[in-house]
Formats: C-alpha cells, structure tokens, sequence
C-alpha cells in the first residue's frame, strides 16, 4: 500500500498513467472552470489542472478539478484507487475490501513534525493581509450564489473538551474578503460539535484544510462513530501517521502539506446569505438561506498553491466517489460485525447514492436457513440503524453471482429477479438525508423518510441444482471456445 503524502503527489501519479490534463490556456474562474470540470466528468475525461486563470496569472495558483472522479475503461476507479493506497486498476471490491480491513486496526494518531519548513507555511496571511479573493476560486455553476472555496477540503474541528478532533467536508461559500458561509446541518458532527461550543455561548473554532493528501477527503467523508477521530482511522489504513502542524490562530493542528489553510471560528450567532449550490442528488439548487459565518483570522498557504474543486451535479462526481465509497465500505464492516453472509456493498455510482447493493454468498440459504424476506429484513435493521446509512433510501439485495460494481448487472439483476409484488420490505419514517428531491416539506425538515430494501435473491426459491445461472460469456462456453475467441478477437477485426 502507497501512501501518497501530498496533493502533488497524488497530481505526479495521476500525470504518470495519464490522468492529468494540465490546460495551460487561460481559462476564467467565471463559470468557464466549473463547465471545463463538469464536461471532464460526463466523458471520465482525465482531471483538469488549470495553470493559467484569468486575473490570477501573476499568481502561480492553480485549480485541479475533478480530484476523485471516475475515468476510462482501463482503470475506471484509478483516482479513487491511488487515493486509498492502491494500485490505479484495482477493482471496486479489492478497494472495499482495504477499508475494511483497517476498522479493526488500532488507530494511528498524526504525527506532529517542525512548523519551520513545512509546505502549508511557506506564506502566513494575518490582519490585513487576509483575503479570500486573492485565491482563484471558480464560480462553478450558473445558478450558484457565489464562489465555493470549499468543496473538497477538510474542516478540522474539536469539542470544547478536547476530546473528540472531527475532520469533514462541508460547502463553504465566500462572503467577503474574511468571511464564508458554511453549510453546516445539525445531525451531522460538525454540527454536534458546534452545538457543544454554542451551548457554552463561544463560537467554533476551526480550520478549513484544502489541497490535503489524497487520502483525508476519502476518510473524511467517512462516517465513522461519533467520537472517532478521522485522522487516526487514516494512519491505521496506512500504518503510518498524518504529518501535522499547528495552526497559527487555532488550537487546532493542520496537515503539514495541504495547500491552504484557512483558520477562524465560526459564530453561534451570526448568519450570512449562503447558496444555492448544487448538490449530490443532480438537480440545479435554488434554495438560498441564512448560514453560520466563519470569521477568518488567518490564512497559511503553499507557493503557487493548487485548490481542488468539485463541479457538484448529475453523477458521477466526488460526492458520489468519495461518500459513496466510503460509505458503503462503513456498511459492510457493521452488516459483517453483525454476522450476516455478506460479501461485498457498494454504492451505484450512477443512482447519485440512492442505490446501495448488498451482495450474500451464494449459497446463503445452506449456511442461514431462512428464508430471503427475514434475510432483507435483518439487511434493513442494520443499514438503517447508524449514521452509515443515513443517506441510503434505497438497498438492493443480490446474491454474489452478480458483479455489484458493474451497472448493467446491477440492472439486469434488479429488473430480472425481484418480484413486482412482494419483492420489497420497507421501512417506514427512518433518519434520512434532506436532499432527496422527492421528499415532502415535513420529510425534508424532520430528517425522516420511508426506505425500502428490494429483495433480489433466489437461492430460496430454487432447488440448488435449479437455480438460475446467467448465460454469460463465461457461464455459456466452454473454456476452450472462450479461449480461442479471445485469442482471436483483434483477428476477427475487432480492436
């Protein structure tokens, strides 16, 4: 397992297997990036790196878009792969499979290293000099209302106790030269963390890390138990610690090779306008509402510091990777710990995380005697239950014979074995997201919606000797005629 230390690092990689586009013409941070970006993901295109933006070309910053989306054929999830330590072409399941194995590792705290000459240090901004225009953030979509400096950066935070370090991604919008509006929903740890300071009539502190490590956007979008520290479930990934330094006007420690650190606290009683922005569901946002301000009291950054940007919208993008991956992996580890025959999840890509496939054995029935609707009802209990599947409105339930990271399967399995009349087992008024555009008002704002689990499985409806069996290529030929088409197939005149 590599362990890639910085963002250029990770951009080094990305330009060696040919997933880098660096765009040396200038592009403007007036919508033009956010399109560039937004098209990048409609072709998994390789990730944009725009060197020269209009009015910051004296600057040497640069925007790298598309950090964790998917690209071509030949190694579809390569950036989310390098990201988590693997190699570019390892597939969906050898990636699930490595954040698993680190839950039950013991945590590995950060590693605090010398300020002098750490990367995130080289220019410190304070006072007067603090201003968040000077960096080339794009206003990304045409309806948004404003520039989001914040889409896939890390917000590092504490409870006033000190016990608990949160590290997660939140929106975050320019307000004025030092000041943001911050998205901040109440159930998520931020903002259980920001309840605790406002109960205690303090604002928040915090840092606002962008430009980190290619693995701590992917942690943080992880939902760990309230407590955990993401930070330390990182170093048990690795083996290794997050090299970290402190913050200049925070008691907070900060990654030591992000590419800026913005630093401030965030009022318990004071608003600013905020949004719209699009998000993870796909649909252009209109909603604009009062947010928490974020009063900036410094800002550390690299030379020529390179800010990651996330065109937020129809999938696939980084909310869809990253929380996506992430998520599904938490799932997995709980649906296992509870000692259900489960082989893999994953998170359709493609359904802007409303599916989540939960594949079983095959051979369930044998090794779990009952039958697949108490089997569903047991899946359901354990996805809904936590803050893992929060955002999950919908599971479908295959047995193993269906590759859970290919789409077409996915489709074919759910159109093909569950049944039109008592294939789904629901779960009415659970936890849920606000986000999903067909909620009701009094869904939206209670944060309770109905869920349901689509029993796709039928090794209980079959005799095993009976059971249906996809006619694929592998399953319809014998091994030599496979062979001897394969090794003819550029013969045939195909490419």
């Amino acid at each position: 397992m590599r362990h890639l230390r910085s963002l250029r690092e990770f951009i080094a990689e990305l330009e060696l297997i040919g997933e880098l586009q660096t765009i040396d013409e200038e592009v403007d941070w007036n919508l033009e990036i956010g399109a560039v970006i937004r098209r990048s993901y409609d072709l998994r295109a390789p990730a944009p790196l725009f060197t020269t933006i209009t009015g910051y070309q004296d600057t040497g910053f640069q925007v790298l878009g598309a950090p964790a989306g998917l690209s071509g054929p030949s190694h579809p999830h390569a950036r989310i792969a390098l990201a988590l330590g693997q190699p570019a072409d390892a597939p969906g399941q050898d990636i699930m499979e490595a954040i698993v194995a680190a839950r039950d590792k013991p945590g590995i705290p950060p590693q605090v290293v010398s300020a002098d000459g750490a990367p995130c240090k080289e220019n410190i901004l304070l006072g007067d000099d603090i201003d968040l225009f000077a960096f080339p953030t794009p206003l990304i979509h045409g309806n948004d209302g404003g520039r989001y400096i914040q889409t896939y950066g890390m917000n590092i935070a504490k409870t006033p106790d000190g016990s608990w370090t949160n590290w997660s991604i939140n929106r975050m919008m320019i307000a004025g030269p030092n000041t943001l509006g911050c998205l901040i929903p109440g159930p998520q740890h931020l903002g259980i963390i920001r309840a605790q300071w406002a109960a205690e009539g303090k604002p928040l502190p915090i840092a606002l890390a962008l430009g980190v490590e290619p693995g701590l956007p992917f942690v943080g979008g992880m939902p760990l138990p309230e407590g955990a520290d993401e930070s330390h479930f990182l170093g048990a990934l690795f083996g290794e610690g997050l090299e970290v330094v402190p913050a200049e006007t925070v008691d907070l420690m900060v990654p030591a090779t992000a590419e800026i650190v913005i630093e401030g606290h965030i009022a318990f009683d004071e608003t600013v306008m905020e949004g719209p922005m699009n998000e993870y569901p796909g649909y252009n946002a209109i909603e604009q509402s009062l947010k928490p301000v974020f009063h900036v009291s410094a800002i550390t950054h690299r030379n020529g510091a390179i800010l990651p940007v996330v065109a937020a919208g129809p999938p696939v993008e980084e909310d869809h990777t990253v929380t996506g991956t992430m998520h599904a992996a938490e799932i997995l580890y709980q649906l296992r710990k509870a000692g259900l025959p489960v082989t893999s999840t994953w998170f359709s890509y493609e359904s802007a995380m409303h599916w989540l496939i939960v594949a079983v054995r095959s051979d369930w029935h044998e090794s779990l005697p009952i039958s697949s609707a108490e089997l569903t009802q047991r899946v359901g209990e354990v996805v809904f239950q936590g803050k893992a599947g929060f955002g999950v409105p919908k599971v479908l339930l295959v047995e193993d014979d269906i590759d859970i990271t290919d789409n077409d399967d996915v489709v074919w399995a759910f159109a093909t074995r569950t049944h039109p009349e008592h294939g789904e087992v629901h779960f009415p008024a659970e936890p849920h997201v606000q986000l999903s555009v067909y909620l009701s008002e009094v869904e939206a704002h209670s944060y309770r919606a109905g869920k349901v689990l689509y029993n796709c499985l039928l090794a209980d409806l079959f005799d095993e000797k009976q059971r249906p069996v996809k006619g694929s290529f592998v399953n319809g030929w014998p091994k030599e005629i496979q062979d001897k088409v394969l090794e003819k197939w550029e013969t045939y005149g195909y490419r």
